[in-house]
């Protein structure tokens, strides 16, 4: 019998930060199958595009570079094939383009119940409806993908990120297990949800794991990526011992976030401030955390997103600005957002000496969002804030978590992922370290480019 061939398809993600789609083929000619991992966006090109200028039909993001170049699939003939998307988590450079492209291929869409209700708010906002059915598939359990000539079991394993229900995708093929890790970090305090399941990876590891795509977002970053608990501590730090009785607090952070959103609404409480959140990007993950009860400071904030309400509670805010907390959208400095409407004064809200900006994330490694930031920065300096940044813990794997995983599970080959090549040349060398050879079973992708697993 003919050995079943399994080929790797880099289509987005492999050149840059972001836009992540990786897709699988499995045998060849009538007995072939293909199964797609994320679809996600490349956010810089959006972010450049002026506000009222934002168009986003599939055609404009494809112009821009925000949409993975799927039609790689369609030229290797392979569109057709596709029969089943499976969705690791839900921030946008994992889901987002799923509302422009889904609708290409005759497949159902597999993703935890978290990111169904984000993609099905992404939907609503952009107006679109799409064909595919959503199956909601539970951390760590799985669903049945059927082929053309055989099914194969998917598993969503529970892991640790920067918001809900993030999984690692083990696909079992004829050959192996193919582990997708696109975003994870081994945090054993998380604040919500389960520790990662380290007994399902070893379980793997016996099972035999052929392939594992992994994040090198920071591959190169020496150690281990601290806890959840440990930004806790910091925001702790900041918001309860610095002195802050007669200034407005403003928080930014990550809107998918819940677990920080959490702990930004605890402290708020007991500074007993009124909690206000900003930004319809926040309205989005929070009331989709909501629907499913995994949002639980929900009643204990007032969320605003219309432009109307926004300019009301700021009036508000504005006479009493020691009785509130703000916790709005902009930490990336992000034009058109909140923050940014603060800091140029466009909203009936002006910042006064001593009022306090606390940056709860780190900048994207992106030049374009170095350079937003670098700018709000300097617009809330000039208005006499306090700024306190990066009270933050990442939600990705620093270079000891990468080595854990790769002890853990073993895999035959290591392709890297999430990341421009001298992040994707850091998860090399680091395989390197544990005796896997550039070449052999270590293979850095490009966009594009195809990996014969045979």
């Amino acid at each position: 019998m003919t050995e079943t061939m399994i080929k790797i398809h880099a289509v987005g993600g492999y050149n840059e930060v972001g836009g992540n789609m990786t897709a699988l083929q499995i045998g060849e000619g009538d007995d072939e199958d293909v199964i797609l991992f994320d679809c996600g966006l490349f956010l810089p090109p959006i972010v450049e595009i002026e506000e009222k200028e934002r168009s986003y039909s599939t055609d404009k993001l494809r112009s821009i570079g925000a949409l993975p170049d799927d039609l790689v699939l369609e030229r290797k003939g392979l569109t057709k094939k596709v029969r089943g998307i499976l969705i690791s988590h839900a921030h946008l450079d994992h889901v987002g383009a799923l509302p422009y492209l889904a609708e290409r291929y005759n497949a159902g869409i597999a993703a935890t119940p978290f990111t169904i209700e984000v993609l099905k708010s992404l939907l609503d906002d952009s107006g679109i409806s799409i064909r595919n059915p959503l199956r909601e598939v539970h951390p760590n359990s799985f669903c049945t993908i059927v082929g053309e000539n055989r099914e194969y079991k998917a598993e969503f394993i529970n892991v640790t990120h920067s918001t809900l229900q993030a999984t690692l995708i083990a696909l079992h093929t004829p050959k192996g297990v193919i582990l997708y890790a696109n975003d994870f970090k081994f945090d054993n305090s998380p604040i919500l949800g389960k520790k990662p399941n380290y007994d399902r990876l070893r379980e793997l590891k016996e099972e035999g794991v052929l392939a594992l795509i992994v994040d090198s977002l920071y591959a190169g970053q020496e150690g281990k990526t601290p806890s959840e608990k440990i930004a806790r501590n910091l925001l702790e730090d900041v918001l309860l011992t610095t002195e802050n009785k007669d200034a407005c607090i403003i928080v930014t952070t990550f809107s998918s976030h819940i677990a920080r959103l959490k702990s930004i609404v605890e402290f708020g409480q007991q500074l007993g401030r009124k909690i206000v959140f900003l930004g319809r990007s926040l309205r989005k993950y929070v009331s989709a955390a909501a629907r499913l009860n995994l949002a639980p400071f929900i009643d204990d904030i007032h969320m605003v997103s219309y432009k109307n309400e926004t300019e009301k509670i700021l009036k508000t805010i504005a006479k009493n600005r020691d009785k509130y907390l703000i916790v709005c959208t902009g930490h990336q400095g992000e034009p058109g957002s909140i923050l940014d409407r603060l800091a140029r004064g466009v909203l009936p809200f002006t910042f006064q000496r001593k009022d306090h900006v606390i940056f709860s994330s780190r900048v994207i490694p992106t030049p374009i969002n170095i350079a937003n930031r670098n700018q709000l920065e300097k617009k809330l300096k000039e208005r006499g804030t306090r700024i306190f940044a990066d009270v933050h813990t990442s939600g990705h794997a620093y270079r000891e978590d990468l080595r854990d995983l790769i002890t853990i599970l073993k895999p035959k080959h290591i392709i890297p992922a999430h990341g421009d090549m001298a992040r994707l040349s850091a998860l090399a060398e680091l395989a390197s370290e544990e005796d896997y050879e550039l070449g052999r079973n270590i293979h850095i992708m490009r966009n594009g480019q195809t990996l014969n697993l045979d």
